[in-house]
């Protein structure tokens, strides 16, 4: 396989000439655990850690490599380990807040052409994580399409009323998939494309295990049952770039309980397009859409014209992003200057 099959295009070849090391070949990380690291150079997947230099310039775990990410890499012990020297910019990326109290970004995955936002028609269906998905997505410059599964558990009415839920929240693109009848997924391969890469996103249970292996042809990871309050039960516990037969790439990501956003305002402007339209007739330029004096969003919203919901969802989002934002940089200077006081402590004692 050759690197361009592994999504190494005209974008990395820019970045080549600048990055490359006497001694290294480029390759991609496809896989992450707890802080070991897989890459694929296209003829092997191989074991690989990072440079002691690299991880000393590394300041956030943002800058860490991340399962689709190109990587400088050297090799040695007859090529079966690789030392990662330097780590591409990235076209694309999926991140969200840390989970717990911590505010921190953690990455999801990078150079994602398209995000597979997979909902149970079951009891996983949540319009409102929804809305989530797609913010982190589209924040990241990656296409979003939203994925329905276990549609055999509801009649077909029931399904086009999700699908019409799903439209007032996202004009992304719906594919309705059963794993128990194979409905769907003859749409689904027509989607991947070869070269590029997609990537599962979704609650634990919603089936996107399952969805792997009906794609691979047989049984690849292993699956779980939800359990009886309809729940999922966690079935993938890393993050894995996935090559499948047609050429295209597929990043499997273990389920989210939380799914927060920093610093995502692009992402909530784009994933919600028609209170940009508004705020231009808006008195003022800065206007928070919540009590101004002639705000041409919350008089749409009055003539019946603006969803209340999808604006309650919208100030709801851009609030947690800001908010999260500004204590994320009050972090990030707190630990530079703490790195500083080390750096200034370090060369004292040299002295």
């Amino acid at each position: 396989m050759e690197l361009r099959e592994l999504g190494f295009d005209q974008w990395f070849e820019a970045q080549s000439n600048e990055l490359w090391q006497e001694g290294c070949g480029f390759a991609r990380i496809s896989a992450v655990d707890r802080g070991s690291y897989l890459i694929n150079n296209g003829d092997r997947e191989v074991p690989a850690e990072l440079t002691g230099k690299l991880s000393y310039q590394i300041e956030s775990s943002v800058d860490l490599p991340c399962v689709g990410d190109w990587v400088t890499a050297q090799y040695f012990n007859d090529d079966t380990a690789a030392i990662i020297h330097r780590v591409f910019h990235r076209k694309t990326f999926l991140r969200r807040k840390t989970a717990g109290e911590n505010i921190d970004f953690q990455m999801i995955a990078a150079n994602i052409d398209t995000a597979f936002i997979v909902q149970s028609c079951h009891f996983d269906f949540n319009p409102h994580r929804l809305h989530r998905y797609i913010v982190m997505a589209t924040d990241g410059h990656v296409e979003p399409v939203v994925i329905l599964t276990k549609t055999d558990l509801i009649s077909s009415y029931e399904l086009g009323q999700k699908i019409a839920i799903i439209g007032s929240v996202t004009k992304a693109r719906v594919l309705a998939l059963s794993n128990i009848t194979g409905i769907g997924f003859d749409e689904l391969r027509q989607t991947l494309l070869p070269g590029r890469t997609y990537c599962l996103l979704g609650s634990s249970g919603v089936g996107k295990t399952t969805i792997i292996n009906r794609l691979m042809g047989f049984e690849v990871f292993d699956t779980k049952a939800v359990s009886g309050t309809g729940e999922g039960t966690h079935t993938t516990s890393r993050r894995q770039l996935i090559a499948l037969s047609q050429g295209a790439m597929l990043v499997d990501t273990p389920g989210m309980r939380e799914l927060g956003l920093v610093g995502a305002g692009d992402g909530i402007d784009t994933g919600f397009e028609e209170f940009g339209g508004l705020s231009a007739n808006c008195r003022y330029a800065n206007c928070s859409h919540e009590n101004e004096p002639g705000c041409a969003v919350l008089d749409a919203i009055e003539k019946g014209e603006l969803s209340k919901e999808r604006y309650d969802c919208y100030i709801k989002l851009k609030k947690e992003s800001e908010y999260h934002e500004m204590s994320y940089l009050d972090k990030r200077k707190k630990d530079k200057a703490f790195g500083r006081f080390i750096k200034s402590a370090k060369k004292k004692l040299k002295d």
